[in-house]
């Protein structure tokens, strides 16, 4: 059976490659472990397992960076430059939501009375979403998507007590499934038309016999309807807005930035290996001209980031709001993908990791403000500015690079995806872009209105100061700091960026 799926039994050697994934998976059974052997009455022993498995894996994964590309499993998984700097940016994430987790009260309760389970499953599903941006085979694909998913269901229902959460779970799983249908049914016709499971195996198929035009269009809408619904792209966005606001606050504060980041990882891997042999072979590939990819793109993106901006506009809820802008935020990030180069590339990978550190902080700062309001609505956001100035502010950080003002980190991202743009001549979509900016500028704004030029109600207690926890601030300062800084020093990122491409492997 192995042989018929050109498996190879992983060796010690490939295993070595590894060990951030391993890592992971060994903290989950252990994590979980020592929740059931305390009987859920001690949950800093599971989330102290996770943040020790987390900071472990993180070691080895930037031990790892700079290590030549190597498979594992044979033809499965691949460990690459962009599967390390997908690593990193996972890992980040994941240890963020496990610190500002332990502060929350949707998770461990006023009394930390809730079980420990929940750190056991940030592990898992932070490892999920690792394999996912090394996976080379459809199998791969599917099997890491899969758990990825199912992971993440039962996160976004983790509230069992509250119905809000558990609808979020039931609508979460409805779509996934439907959206999850019609992706393997677009990868078994591209099994179809080329006999192999492998990416590279299937460039090679197309290259050699180029399909008819229309077959290969609905084979690759097919799969894109499925990494669609996993970065939440326009048409397959209804999902997201009822899951974020339903899912408990940390939880989606992860999902935000990390499934997203790997339905990229996993759209980078796939389609820059199927459709064209790497981002240098991008503009000559007649694969693109066969489906007219740079137009499907350019509607996928245009649609996305108008939609999502047009629909944020009209949110009084803050974590409802965050959400359609992310939506928008996808649509900014397709603008990279229009002829699959290299400079397209660099602009995805470097505003994908500054977007995990402004959203991520956005959403984190709503949970530590829901711990002491209970509440979401932009009007009880009242005078937070002097209730939590420090807070506030960080917050006010986030939100300017949200926007892309500079001198923040949001700035310097979308001026590569706008320079990847224009140069590829697609000024239309570039001005489409400038004028979704202008209006999320008005939505963002109505946050820091709220917080710094409003009078809190009058009632007991509605100005005194919040007593924020240190930990919060910590956590928010570490992802604020760097907003602000890549803002004026950007160099060491779009290193790392480029060194990802240039050790990006589509070849083995």
């Amino acid at each position: 059976m192995l042989e018929t799926l050109q498996v190879n039994i992983p060796s010690w050697s490939d295993l070595g490659y590894w060990r951030p994934e391993l890592t992971l998976l060994s903290t989950f059974l252990v994590a979980l472990i020592g929740d059931l052997i305390v009987r859920g009455r001690r949950p800093w022993v599971p989330f102290t397992l996770a943040l020790a498995g987390m900071l472990l894996a993180l070691g080895f994964a930037v031990a790892d960076l700079g290590e030549p590309a190597h498979t594992v499993m044979g033809s499965l998984i691949i460990v690459d430059g962009i599967a390390s700097f997908f690593r990193i940016l996972f890992l980040v994430a994941g240890l963020a939501t496990v610190l500002f987790s332990w502060t929350s009260e949707e998770i461990m309760g006023v009394k930390r009375e809730a079980k420990g389970e929940y750190y056991a499953l940030l592990t898992l599903l932070t490892g999920g979403m690792c394999v996912m941006a090394e996976a080379r085979d459809i199998l791969m694909l599917f099997l890491s998507m899969e758990l990825v998913g199912l992971t993440s269901y039962v996160l976004a229902g983790y509230m069992r007590t509250s119905l809000r959460s558990t609808e979020a779970a039931v609508k979460y799983v409805i779509f996934a499934a439907v959206s999850s249908g019609i992706m393997l049914y677009g990868l078994s016709l591209f099994y179809g038309l080329t006999g192999e499971t492998t990416f590279v195996g299937i460039r090679e198929a197309l290259f050699a016999n180029p399909p008819h035009p229309y077959a290969l269009l609905v084979v690759v809408v097919l799969v894109l309807v499925g990494m669609g619904y996993k970065i939440a792209a326009v048409p397959f966005h209804h999902w997201a807005p009822d899951v974020y606001e339903g899912a408990p606050t940390p939880v989606t504060a992860i999902f935000s930035v990390g499934p997203k980041a790997a339905g990229f990882a996993l759209m980078i891997r796939f389609f820059y290996t199927t459709l064209v042999a790497g981002p240098e072979a991008a503009g000559t590939s007649n694969l693109l001209r066969l489906v007219d990819w740079p137009l499907l793109i350019a509607l996928l993106s245009a649609v996305t980031m108008t939609y999502g901006n047009l629909v944020a506009l009209r949110q009084t809820n803050v974590k409802r709001m965050l959400a359609y802008s992310s939506i928008a935020h996808v649509g900014y990030i397709l603008m990279g993908f229009l002829l699959l180069t290299s400079d397209g590339l660099q602009a995805i990978l470097f505003y994908l990791l500054v977007y995990m550190l402004m959203n991520l902080g956005a959403f984190l700062f709503v949970v530590a403000i829901n711990n002491h309001l209970r509440s979401e609505e932009l009007t009880d956001y009242a005078g937070l500015g002097f209730r939590a100035p420090w807070l506030a502010t960080m917050m006010f950080v986030f939100l300017i690079s949200l926007t892309g003002l500079p001198p923040t980190a949001g700035f310097i991202g979308k001026f590569f995806l706008f320079k990847a743009v224009l140069a590829q001549e697609w000024y239309w979509l570039a001005i489409l872009a400038g004028l979704n900016s202008v209006i999320s500028l008005f939505y963002y704004m109505r946050v820091t209105k709220a917080m710094f030029f409003t009078e809190p109600a009058e009632s007991d207690g509605a100005a005194a100061p919040l007593a924020i926890k240190p930990l919060e601030y910590v956590v928010l300062a570490a992802l604020c700091i760097p907003t602000i800084g890549l803002g004026i020093w950007w160099g060491p990122v779009r290193d790392f960026a480029d060194q990802a491409i240039a050790r990006f492997n589509v070849g083995i």
